[in-house]
């Protein structure tokens, strides 16, 4: 079997315990740029998706007869044509690599860094001045996580662990549930209201689309932060923009977007109360080990006839 792994810009893939063990029963090509024209990838008969970096369209997955299997890593693939996989035969296989650790530490990193005025700190010390900002600490505050999947529940140990009083809030979370990961569960306008830091964990779907709209972001108090590691969308943009710029909320750290890469005259770039990151939650090292080891899995058990993962796209 050929292997070709796409949009490695981090030349990470390399050295990952998945990969070498991939080595050996495939020839393994990695890709740190983009492919440029679809004739390089003829006669791959796996591809690696590097999450949503390569589209994967209908037109070129027509143009790749030899291409049978896919290992889609992470669990997002709008980029991906499933209609058009099917009707080629192409396989979809789910190498989702867990949950990502790195978004859930993020998600405290940049509620420290707004909260604590730390990248202005930084800007003002390299520019020869000497701030000396009143700042809240995470200790004693009240974090509430909007969601509690897998990587809800290790920000929610991460909040404890910092002294926080936690609470959560998702569709289907049950009381019982909320105990065992340490949190209570409260409704969510309950929880936007009760809280100092509002985090989202929720994944986007029809139903969380603007699920964090004006009106809910109306109910925060004036002193708390808004961080988002999950997807832009899932809070109204334009309602956030105004709610920072009125001083409505105090802040906010931002990983994700509703157009990414962020244009660079987007109102969130002019504020002086919001941390932005360029999508960095789950690009690590953490990550992309989880990635080729479940993507090696899965293309392994592919090659033996055994029974592997499919993606189910939302």
């Amino acid at each position: 079997m050929r292997v070709a792994i796409l949009d490695d810009i981090h030349d990470a893939w390399r050295g990952t315990a998945g990969v070498k063990r991939l080595r050996e029963r495939a020839e393994v090509v990695i890709f740190t740029k983009p492919f440029g024209s679809p004739a390089v990838l003829r006669g791959f008969d796996a591809l690696i998706a590097n999450r949503e970096r390569t589209k994967l369209s209908r037109e070129l997955l027509k143009q790749l007869p030899d291409v049978r299997v896919i290992a889609q890593t992470g669990n997002h693939a709008a980029h991906l044509d499933f209609a058009a996989a099917a009707d080629f035969g192409i396989v979809i296989a789910h190498a989702g690599g867990g949950y990502s650790i790195g978004a859930a530490e993020l998600t405290i990193g940049l509620a420290q860094a707004v909260m604590r005025r730390i990248p202005q700190c930084d800007a003002a010390l390299k520019r020869g001045e000497w701030p000396t900002p009143l700042t809240p600490i995470l200790h004693g505050k009240t974090l509430g996580l909007v969601g509690l999947g897998r990587i809800g529940k290790h920000v929610a140990g991460l909040g404890n662990a910092f002294g926080m009083r936690v609470l959560a809030w998702s569709p289907t979370l049950s009381e019982d549930a909320a105990a065992d990961a340490g949190v209570e569960r409260r409704e969510l306008e309950d929880l936007l209201a009760a809280s100092d830091v509002v985090s989202i964990h929720v994944p986007l779907a029809p139903s969380s689309r603007d699920l964090i709209d004006a009106r809910r972001l109306a109910l925060m108090k004036p002193t708390a932060y808004l961080v988002n590691t999950a997807r832009g969308p899932i809070v109204t943009e334009a309602a956030l923009v105004a709610a920072l710029e009125r001083r409505r909320i105090a802040g906010a750290g931002l990983d994700v977007f509703d157009q990414e890469p962020l244009p660079k005259d987007h109102p969130l770039t002019r504020l002086d109360n919001v941390v932005l990151a360029p999508h960095i939650g789950w690009p690590t090292d953490d990550g992309y080990e989880k990635f080729a080891a479940t993507a090696a899995d899965a293309l392994l058990a592919y090659l033996d006839g055994r029974e592997f993962p499919i993606f189910k796209p939302h």
